[in-house]
């Protein structure tokens, strides 16, 4: 069996590495006295797995994780039993038995939803997005392991809105295809031919898709 679980990195842990916070949920875990597999060989460890590594100074709402245990245990026990053992930055909001067949979360992966919160609004940003999303094709150069590459960033964006001073944004994130928001805010601010303005990018939900429609992957 394993846990499909959900936490949120606050944003005063944004700063910390995806490495650091694989470190930290890998003390905690062993902290809490679950019933953990752990790998075999001469340095056992625990067999975690993240959906998606997060950006250095990003925070995350609903980031997920899948946890290998041992025997049966309900999720509301699991969740209870790491959240005493996790800093009150990290807490853990949900988690859910699945079987072992069940695929891994990065695998169901497809999109992120994010909010960009801007210091200061920028002018008819609405009429921006609006302008932006009109082109038939959105050019960038995209930056690789092997160099940078031309790309089109229309097909990897799934939602541009703007809900008040903050910008939503679901972009791809798979293995075929990923927008990063700071591309898509790059992008967006030359097009509008200005500065782009400073602002706090946070990921609110990891996305995976059924029946053709983008649905909250902790669901799938």
């Amino acid at each position: 069996m394993k846990m499909i679980v959900v936490f949120e990195k606050a944003p005063r842990l944004r700063h910390i590495g995806h490495l650091d916070l694989m470190r930290a949920m890998q003390r905690a875990l062993r902290r809490s006295g679950l019933p953990l597999r752990y790998s075999q060989g001469f340095n056992p460890h625990i067999l975690l797995n993240f959906a998606a590594p997060l950006s250095v100074g990003m925070p995350g709402k609903r980031e997920i994780m899948e946890v290998p245990i041992e025997g049966e245990m309900s999720g509301e026990a699991f969740m209870e039993q790491l959240s005493k053992a996790l800093p009150p930055d990290l807490p853990c909001l949900s988690a859910r038995p699945v079987e072992d067949a069940h695929p891994a979360p990065m695998a169901l992966l497809t999109a992120a939803l994010y909010e960009a919160r801007f210091d200061t609004a920028p002018p008819d940003l609405e009429k921006t997005v609006r302008d932006y999303l009109l082109q038939p094709e959105i050019p960038a150069i995209r930056k690789t392991k092997s160099g940078e590459k031309p790309c089109d960033l229309k097909p990897m964006i799934h939602l541009l809105r703007c809900e008040g001073d903050a910008l939503i944004m679901a972009l791809a994130l798979s293995e075929k295809a990923t927008c990063k928001p700071d591309l898509l805010l790059s992008s967006l601010f030359d097009f509008a031919k200005c500065e782009r303005p400073r602002a706090l990018v946070t990921r609110l939900q990891l996305l995976g898709e059924k029946d053709g429609v983008l649905s909250p992957l902790e669901s799938l």
